[in-house]
């Protein structure tokens, strides 16, 4: 006699098919086999230093999260800046202590929204919003962007006092530069006047020797003149000497004739 053992037998065969879809159903409707997806906003959230943000992101579909396992965690230091768990806010971050609620009033609705309140410029970046019910797990990615006006200003103005400092520095090296060639030129012109100076200092000097040999000159020449005419006198005189001999020679020669 044959026989036959398993689910291949054919009084078990029917069964196990009838049944299959209802396993099925019961597994996707354990709880820690339930799929998760959050959904976050795709544009970067943005917000001036010292003003309230809000980060948002949301069960889909959605479903009541007070329940939930609930995390918010800077992707840059995989810090916790906020858990919540069962209705309890849990440890978080020093940074962010005091500083974030979790929205609990849209929590029914699946709404899993972060509050930061006076954020700073440091708060800037990615931060993951994360969700856990038993085995099931999803998450998604908020972008903020922290902005400081005064930051700008002060980047500003230090620009502008760049701009003045090489300016005035700018300014200091030519009027430096402009007051030493100054300075150079006027040492050039004394040298030049003490140059000229001592030139003429020399042709006064020569000046002065002229003179006094043109004095000496003009001495020599009124010498010379009152030696011709002592000269001319003396001639005179021995003209009148040869005169008088000649007339008395010619009266002794008239005397011996008539002898």
């Amino acid at each position: 006699m044959a026989f036959t053992s398993g689910c291949n037998h054919p009084s078990f065969t029917l069964p196990w098919r009838t049944l299959l879809p209802y396993l099925v159903a019961l597994h996707l409707l354990h709880p820690g086999s339930a799929q998760l997806t959050v959904v976050a906003p795709s544009l970067r959230v943005t917000a001036n230093v010292g003003q309230d943000v809000v980060l948002r992101c949301h069960l889909s579909p959605r479903k009541d999260a007070r329940n939930l396992d609930i995390r918010w965690i800077l992707q840059r230091s995989s810090g916790i800046v906020h858990a919540y768990r069962n209705g309890v806010d849990l440890e978080q971050m020093e940074e962010y202590e005091g500083r974030t609620e979790l929205l609990r009033d849209g929590l029914s609705d699946g709404n899993l929204d972060l509050l930061i309140t006076a954020v700073t410029s440091s708060d800037s970046g990615s931060y993951s919003c994360v969700v856990q019910d038993g085995d099931a797990y999803a998450d998604a990615v908020v972008e903020l962007e922290v902005s400081d006006p005064n930051s700008m200003i002060i980047l500003y103005w230090t620009v502008a006092l760049a701009v003045i400092v090489t300016l005035l520095v700018g300014s200091f090296v030519i009027i430096a530069f402009l007051h030493r060639k100054k300075a150079a030129h006027s040492r050039e012109l004394k040298r030049k006047d003490a140059a000229l100076g001592s030139y003429a200092a020399n042709l006064k000097t020569l000046a002065s020797k002229l003179n006094r040999i043109a004095d000496e000159v003009e001495d020599c020449n009124l010498g010379l003149k009152r030696d011709c005419e002592k000269m001319r006198s003396g001639v005179a005189d021995l003209k009148e000497v040869a005169a008088k001999l000649e007339k008395h020679s010619e009266e002794m020669g008239t005397r011996a004739t008539s002898c």
